[in-house]
């Protein structure tokens, strides 16, 4: 049997089960807009996002991800 850390077991994997960033996933947010808007074309703009830990970055990066059902690749200043 496996174990995952807390964290990775309770991470939302969909923009309903995200909570909180209302500015870009609500209803009228940035990255909502931009996934309606690019489901279609299958085209979605690079995007860096900055915050400190805890804020979101990497869970919304892959629930775009696997909305798009694009690959998803991860680069971290720390592990590099």
């Amino acid at each position: 049997m496996s174990y995952a850390p807390l964290p990775e077991v309770l991470r939302p994997k969909t923009l309903a089960k995200f909570v909180g960033q209302k500015h870009l996933v609500g209803k009228e947010g940035v990255v909502k807009k931009l996934l309606i808007n690019v489901k279609g074309a299958g085209f979605f703009p690079s995007l860096i996002f900055w915050g400190p830990p805890g804020s979101g970055k990497t869970t919304l990066a892959r629930i775009i991800a696997n909305e798009l059902k694009r690959p998803y690749h991860e680069f971290s200043a720390v592990n590099t």
